[in-house]
């Protein structure tokens, strides 16, 4: 980490941030400045790749190096600058569409090779850039100029997608939310390997109120759960709800009732191997239980661009050519007069 001090506005360019006054890409591009700024990782060994999409134009409006590429393909050109460049901090702007649909098989693999880079996908289930097409996250039955009548597809759920990928790192967050928002931007990018935040996120033109039982602290407050490392997990307005293994899964308790504490309640840890709580944590939703925000898994283990490097380093050692003008003199040569 560099020793001098940044604010948000360091990472802040010249550009005139067009996107549709409401949308929760605002929210995420100041949460992810303030991140930066408190990294205190310099603009120029930070870039910034994105795919297409409405929050694909983020990289216009940071002030560190940045590249707009084509759809779906932003966790490979990610993947590559990181292994390339291994000192530089690389930050994937994705939506659900670019980066589920036509960028999903680029997704889940750059999870299983644990690439170090940190992939924001911005999650508001709806293709907005295209004017209103259904994605991989709406749900069932969601209607859109695309699906009429109701789509009959069942949607992907981002998280189990990471864990099926065995991603060692997994957050969430909701626009609005400032807060956890740069808490867990900045424990993405602290964590060796590759980082999933998903961020939830209105879009106020095709997709608005999506995340309403979200948008304000007073209902994140009864619907959501921050989990927190080593702490039980409390929520509701009152801090009166919790939640407790039952069988294989999870159930919410009232503390109080039945003499139930805080020292009946499960205890938040990320860091654990097995990810089976942490699949769980990550898929509850509504009415029935809160939906879990802040960091849900973050387990440490190789990565992927480390590993090339050292792999590489390891070969040079036990072989006597280095470069190709070397490899072409170590066989027999004849010289021709």
């Amino acid at each position: 980490m560099s020793q001098q001090q940044y604010t948000f506005k360091d990472f802040k360019s010249d550009q005139y941030v067009r996107w549709c006054p409401g949308c929760g890409d605002h929210a995420l591009l100041n949460s992810l400045q303030k991140a930066m700024a408190e990294l205190a990782v310099p603009p120029h060994m930070t870039a910034v790749i994105s795919g297409i999409g409405c929050s694909s134009r983020l990289p216009y409006y940071m002030n560190t190096y940045g590249f707009h590429t084509i759809h779906g393909r932003a966790a490979a050109i990610a993947s590559g600058l990181k292994i390339a460049n291994p000192g530089i901090t690389v930050w994937q702007i994705s939506g659900d569409g670019d980066g589920l649909a036509i960028g999903g098989n680029h997704f889940i693999h750059a999870l299983r090779r644990n690439v170090d880079i940190n992939i924001v996908l911005l999650n508001n289930r709806i293709y907005g850039l295209t004017k209103g097409q259904y994605s991989p996250t709406s749900p069932r039955g969601f209607v859109s100029k695309s699906s009429p009548y109701g789509t009959v597809e069942d949607p992907f759920r981002p998280a189990e997608l990471a864990f099926g990928a065995r991603g060692h790192f997994f957050a969430r967050c909701v626009d609005s939310d400032t807060q956890c928002s740069v808490d867990v931007l900045k424990a993405a990018a602290l964590h060796k390997g590759a980082s999933v935040v998903e961020v939830l996120q209105n879009c106020v033109i095709f997709n608005n109120g999506s995340q309403s039982m979200l948008a304000t602290k007073e209902l994140r407050s009864e619907n959501a759960i921050y989990l927190e490392a080593g702490k039980p997990m409390v929520f509701g307005k009152n801090r009166d709800k919790g939640l407790m293994q039952e069988g294989f899964g999870l159930k919410v308790v009232r503390l109080g009732e039945n003499g139930i504490t805080e020292s009946d309640l499960l205890i938040h840890d990320p860091h654990c191997e097995d990810n089976t709580l942490h699949m769980k944590l990550a898929l509850m939703e509504g009415p029935d239980f809160p939906v879990a925000l802040g960091v849900i898994r973050d387990v440490a283990a190789p990565a992927y661009d480390e590993a090339v490097h050292a792999q590489i380093e390891e070969v040079k050692a036990k072989k006597p050519a280095h470069t190709l003008g070397e490899y072409l003199r170590t066989g027999d040569t004849w010289e021709i007069k």
